[in-house]
């Protein structure tokens, strides 16, 4: 048996809900892609989140991680359901996914969010709040209060409970976030923001000051801060004033399906989850849908996108990447639609036809 190049493998966790439907189409345009562009790239499937909870007990198994760790890259389509919501909390599939993100040192998470023109009636915005979109969200992964200690559930002196968690940030977890923002950057319209609450919380006082210390490595890229409120009421306000933003683990996941939705779909939105030499796991900003899995509906062109993201950012192949946005541009042109995205005029398409349609718009 030829042995694998670890450094061109990919594992593939399809996960639960509509994760192994939207895996499928995006699996599809892999092996298209592969094969146009002589890529060497291999690939292997594992367990994760529910599907892993069901085969071996456990949300992350020993067997999946090596696998990770030993890939290249890895792909993901979504955890979790409610089949699983009343197992112990530790064990529960998002608890794989917090897992694998750590072990694998995934601090840097890119989401953008970008309207493709011809979804622009899709968004909740009017179209001129919207037109011509970019932006990029860069959220520190491993850190903040989702990994903070102490954290829990106490019983106090009165009977009453109290949960608790901790909101924890190293000046060193916040300098190497801050400079993926910054070279990333420096690729696009060499403007960052900073968000935080610095001036009720401690732990994003020190946030700002640190990614302020580092903008002066960067002189060529402007700098400025705004409160995640102000910037949570600006992102539907106004959003093309922004270019890259750069924030904390809580606040990077409540703004970036925020503004995923001004895109029409958090089912057109990729996202790269990267370690500090540009390994990644890749995978769809929205989640595991349980209500439509199995239904054909889901809208697997996020996943595809985050196949994109993949050979871009960890393999460095940028035509291959822009072969498969062209060819999802392609199928939007010829108003082929999920029901998500679907509007007056459009073809509306189940998830099995808007990836062959992708495929089909490679050859």
């Amino acid at each position: 048996m030829q042995q694998q190049n670890q450094t061109r493998h990919i594992v593939i966790l399809p996960g639960d809900g509509i994760g192994p439907e939207i895996m499928a189409q995006a699996e599809a345009v892999l092996n298209r892609v592969n094969e146009q562009h002589r890529l060497g790239l291999s690939w292997e499937h594992q367990l994760l989140g529910g599907a892993a909870i069901d085969a071996t007990g456990k949300p992350l198994p020993e067997q999946t991680l090596a696998a990770a760790q030993k890939a290249g890259a890895v792909l993901l389509g979504a955890v979790g359901g409610p089949r699983w919501d009343q197992i112990e909390r530790s064990i529960r599939p998002e608890r794989g996914l917090l897992a694998i993100r750590s072990a694998l040192g995934l601090f840097a998470n890119l989401r953008p969010a970008i309207l493709y023109p011809q979804l622009a009636e899709a968004s909740t915005l009017r179209p001129e709040v919207v037109s011509g979109l970019d932006l990029l969200i860069v959220r520190e992964l491993t850190g903040g209060i989702y990994f903070g200690q102490p954290r829990g559930v106490r019983v106090l002196e009165s009977g009453e409970r109290e949960g608790f968690n901790t909101d924890v940030y190293r000046e060193s977890e916040i300098r190497r976030i801050a400079r993926v923002a910054f070279d990333l950057a420096r690729l696009r319209n060499r403007r960052v923001l900073s968000v935080d609450k610095a001036n009720v919380l401690e732990v994003t006082e020190l946030w700002r000051e640190i990614v302020t210390d580092e903008a002066k490595n960067y002189p060529d890229v402007t700098l400025s801060h705004m409160y995640v409120d102000n910037a949570a009421m600006q992102l539907v306000r106004a959003p093309k004033q922004f270019d890259v933003l750069v924030t904390g683990n809580l606040f990077g996941d409540i703004l970036s399906d925020e503004a995923a939705m001004l895109t029409g779909s958090i089912g057109m939105l990729p996202s790269a989850s990267l370690d500090a030499t540009g390994k990644g796991l890749y995978e769809p900003c929205h989640g595991s849908a349980p209500d439509i899995a199995g239904q054909d509906k889901a809208n697997p062109l996020a996943t595809i996108l985050s196949v994109a993201m993949m050979l871009r950012y960890t393999f460095k192949e940028d035509l291959a990447a822009q072969s498969i946005e062209n060819a999802v541009a392609k199928v939007l042109d010829a108003g082929l639609r999920t029901a998500d995205i679907a509007s007056a005029g459009t073809k509306l398409a189940g998830t099995k036809v808007m990836g062959q349609a992708v495929v089909d718009a490679l050859a």
